[in-house]
Formats: C-alpha cells, structure tokens, sequence
C-alpha cells in the first residue's frame, strides 16, 4: 500500500475504535451479576461428587471447553501485543480495551462451573494448568494475519455461545443467560475485527493473499487442549454447533462481509488465493447441504445421542493430570491442515455412522 492508503486505513480503524468505545460506553457489565452465588458452598467441608452436577455432560463439556479457550486470555494479550508492536497505535489501544472485556468471560465461566459444582474441581484446576501450559504465540504471522484470525475467531466463538446457550434454556436458564452475555461482546469484537481487515482489502485487493489461509484453514486456538478432538465431536452434536452451523454462521458470512467475490486483485498469487478459498467454500456449501438433507432415523439419531452422551460422560470421569501438547502459534493454526472442517466432517461421520 502506498502511504494515501495507509493513512486512509488508519483513519478507518480508528472510526472503528471510537465507534467500539460508543457502543460500550455505559454497558459495561460485572461477572458478579451473573452468578447463582446462593448456590455456593464450602469445598472443604462439603466436597464435590458427581451426584451435585445439574447440567447434561454435553453441555458440562461445551462449557468447560469455552472456558478452557478463554483461559487463554494472558498468552493471547501477550501474542497480540507482540504482534501489534508496530501496528497503528490505535490497535495497540483497542487490544487493551479487547483485554479488559474478554477477562470477564473467563472470570465468569470458571467461577459459574466452581459455584454450581457443575464440573469435577479438581478436574479443572489440572486443565486450566494443562491450558495455560500449552501457551500461544503469534509467531511470524504478520499484522493482518493476526486480525483476519481473530475476526474468524471472535465470529466463532460468538456463533459457538449462542448455539449452547439454546442447549442451556432446557437445562440452566442461568447458564444460558450468561452465555448470551458472553455472545454480545465477542459480536463487538468480531466487528471491529471484521471492519478493520476489510479496510486494508479495499484498499489493496492483492492482500487477500495475506488472509485467504484463515478462511481455508481456520482452527480455535484451543486445538491444542486435552481431549479436543472429542469435545468438537461432542459439541457438534451435543450442542449443535458443528460443520453446517460453522459454514452458515461464520465462514460464509465472513467472506460475504470482507466482499470477497467483489476483490479484483492484480497479483496472480493473490489471484490463485481467491480462486482456492473460494473453492473451499463451495465444498463446505455442498456439504451442509448434505448435512441438512440426512435424514436418520429416530433410532439412528437416538444411537448416535447415545454414543455422544457415553463420549462426554466417559470425558468426564477423567481427573487429570493432563499432558501438556506444547506451543501453538497463528501460522501454525492458519496453515496445519491436521485440525480443519474438512477432516471433522469424515471424523463426526465415522462416530456416528
């Protein structure tokens, strides 16, 4: 980009800021309100045991695993303030004000699990170790990898809450209400993200090379936690957020409000970018509609429920300690194809087949 352009993004982003700044001003909110704190008791005295659990293992493990994600907040901060060293000042800015908002969702997601007992305690001190051991950095993903990850990101979690908070209406009005509360920040920081990447594809078209690996290749950075592969498969049919729901909610619509199909880019790089992530969502169009069109049986349905319910519940009975897999940095996530959509649709198949 030239320095016009520059200068003309930079401007965009921080329209972008105020306008964030505008929409929460007033609406700031505590995890402390949120909280069945009546329903609070001694650990020592009275300790845990399975029989005090109030919600379904499927939606215990949904609510573990969100907790778990966002209990990544300190390596996430750390990565993205690496990442943002020399980024407009602005960005600098809106990530502590990212910050101050995302920590309240960890806050209140492990404090509601500890209050309502509706988790194993010490099963969740061993994971939250595990996590927080594992870590996060950005690597060498560049400024605009960095935003255009977290505006999948953000878009996914935000569709992921409102998806098990309709599963929690059945189970704990509370719990569900807390997830929405939840949703409407990540939906703030999923547009801000969102309006600020495709500043720099309107002004440069060419750079949908740079983000074009994050559609194709997207994966939560919470890839890394123990048991993830399970807890997608049990969240996809427990909480009914799998594949459809992700392509529907986030991937299309993502790639309709960045006006992908209307970028003309120059470079033939850039070019062949489009052209594959294009593709990719065509397959993940086709395959929702397969989706959406399986018709199983009542008793097919209900033997796949009942291989999820076994799945989460056997989960559950696992108390840690829990290995430790390691670092995990963006152009590992937007690049590693051993975690993506297209192989967790042949995995859900074979489960439940």
């Amino acid at each position: 980009m030239n320095d016009f352009s520059r200068n003309k993004v930079e401007r965009r982003i921080i329209e972008l800021y105020n306008e964030h700044i505008a929409q929460t001003k007033g609406r700031r909110w505590g995890y402390q309100d949120y909280i069945p704190w009546e329903l609070g008791r001694n650990y020592i005295t009275d300790p845990w045991h399975r029989a005090q659990v109030k919600i379904s293992p499927e939606l215990a493990i949904a609510v573990e695993t969100a907790y778990l994600t966002e209990l990544n907040l300190p390596w996430f901060t750390a990565g993205l303030d690496k990442l943002f060293e020399n980024a407009y000042q602005v960005l600098r800015d809106f990530l502590r004000i990212w910050t101050s908002e995302e920590a309240q969702h960890t806050t209140l997601l492990g404090t509601y699990l500890l209050v309502t007992r509706n988790i194993n305690p010490i099963r969740l001190s061993h994971l939250s170790d595990t996590v927080l051991q594992n870590a996060w950095y950005p690597g060498e993903a560049t400024i605009l990898e960095g935003m255009a990850y977290t505006t999948v990101q953000e878009l996914s979690t935000q569709a992921f809450y409102a998806s098990v908070a309709k599963q929690a209406d059945k189970e704990d009005p509370i719990l569900a209400n807390l997830l929405r509360r939840i949703a409407k920040d990540e939906r703030l920081h999923y547009t801000f993200y969102l309006k600020a990447v495709r500043a720099y594809l309107e002004a440069d078209p060419n750079l949908i090379l740079v983000v074009a690996d994050t559609l194709r290749d997207f994966a939560m950075p919470g890839r890394l936690m123990p048991n993830f592969q399970q807890r997608q498969l049990i969240i996809s049919a427990g909480a009914n957020y799998g594949i459809a729901q992700y392509y529907r909610q986030v991937a299309d619509a993502v790639a309709k409000a960045w006006k992908i199909n209307e970028l003309v880019p120059t470079y033939p790089a850039s070019q062949k970018a489009l052209k594959d992530v294009n593709r990719y969502l065509d397959f993940l169009a086709a395959k929702t509609v397969q989706l959406e069109k399986a018709s199983d049986s009542p008793d097919q349905l209900a033997e796949q429920m009942r291989q999820i319910h076994e799945l989460a519940s056997g989960l559950l009975e696992e108390e840690g300690p829990f290995v430790s897999e390691g670092f995990v940095s963006v152009p590992q996530l937007v690049s590693r194809r051993t975690r993506t959509y297209r192989e967790l649709v042949t995995e859900f198949e074979e489960l439940v087949r």
